[in-house]
């Protein structure tokens, strides 16, 4: 990426979203309603945030190296933000991948609760390092406010 990409503001915050539609999980690019604003906080301001919403218990994972998460469903809608290492996620249904690297580009959401699909979708950590993730459920599970942009995970050039 040029320096200019990381310099850039975006207005929208897209997101890969693990979701579902007609019971079965799919990967999705979705971009979520709440715009990046300007801050005016002291430490930040003039800096580009976007609302994620109100937030139940956040956890922090630490995840072994080269570990298999299995087939699952998210246990609750959630973000989940990975600061390190690697997740490649699949979806049993349609073999879809999303292949989601530590740091800037590494935050989805879960939303494949047991409620709106049967199986789930299949999480492995191929890194040789431990993998760090922050788990952020949303409050009451509710799904924030988004677009679908389209099937598949968001294209590196889409995200922020």
């Amino acid at each position: 990426m040029a320096a200019d990409d990381f310099n850039s503001k975006p207005s929208t915050l897209n997101v890969t979203a693990i979701s579902a539609k007609d019971g079965a999980s799919t990967i999705e690019c979705w971009q979520l309603a709440s715009p990046f604003k300007s801050s005016a906080q002291p430490g930040v301001a003039g800096a580009s945030f976007a609302q994620l919403g109100k937030a139940g218990a956040v956890s922090y994972a630490l995840i072994p190296a080269k570990f298999d998460g299995g087939l699952h469903n998210a246990p609750a809608v959630q973000y989940v933000a990975f600061l390190s290492g690697e997740a490649v996620v699949s979806t049993p249904e349609s073999r879809q991948l999303a292949f989601i690297k530590g740091g800037r580009d590494g935050l989805i959401i879960a939303a494949d609760t047991k409620d709106v699909s049967w199986l789930g979708h299949d999480t492995k950590y191929p890194s040789r390092e431990q993998t760090i993730g922050i788990q952020i459920p949303t409050a009451d599970g509710k799904v924030p406010a988004h677009t679908v942009l389209y099937s598949g995970p968001c294209r590196k050039r889409e995200e922020p």
